[in-house]
């Protein structure tokens, strides 16, 4: 994606969108990778960065792994909600992607993170289901312990 610093936000808004909406999941890919730059170049940041929220959004709801990871990148680090950056985390471990990827998990992991992260531990222990490395990571030391022991 060219540079558009200098152009009006409702342009590269507009871009932006249509660029996702009608492309692949590689053009998708490469949408996502390319909010965080493209609104740190906006002089009024704030459409763009209303229009990213809904294209990470988006690609958060999609089956596509690949999607999902990107849409967890450097941009929903700085703008995505709690609510939603939290149940991407998740996602990435529910379908078995690894969270290196996670723009600023240690900065953002909180007790909520750390609490859906248990359930899911819980639920994947009662089903017999190994408990990731990622997962294992996310959970509070002492439930992290008590998964190891089986209690």
């Amino acid at each position: 994606m060219g540079s558009r610093a200098g152009a009006p936000a409702i342009v590269v808004a507009d871009e932006l969108e249509t660029r996702y909406r009608a492309g692949d999941t590689d053009e998708r890919i490469l949408v996502l990778g390319a909010l965080d730059r493209i609104v740190a170049e906006q002089p009024a940041p704030d459409l763009v960065r209303a229009v990213g929220v809904d294209l990470v959004r988006d690609a958060l709801r999609t089956n596509d792994p690949r999607l999902v990871a990107a849409a967890m990148g450097p941009f929903a680090g700085r703008h995505l909600g709690d609510h939603d950056w939290r149940h991407g985390v998740v996602k990435l471990v529910f379908m078995g992607v690894p969270l290196t990827g996670v723009a600023r998990l240690d900065e953002r992991a909180d007790d909520e993170l750390a609490r859906m992260a248990e359930d899911l531990a819980e639920e994947r222990a009662a089903a017999g289901r190994p408990i990731p490395d990622d997962l294992r990571a996310l959970l509070p030391a002492a439930a992290d312990a008590s998964h190891e022991t089986g209690r």
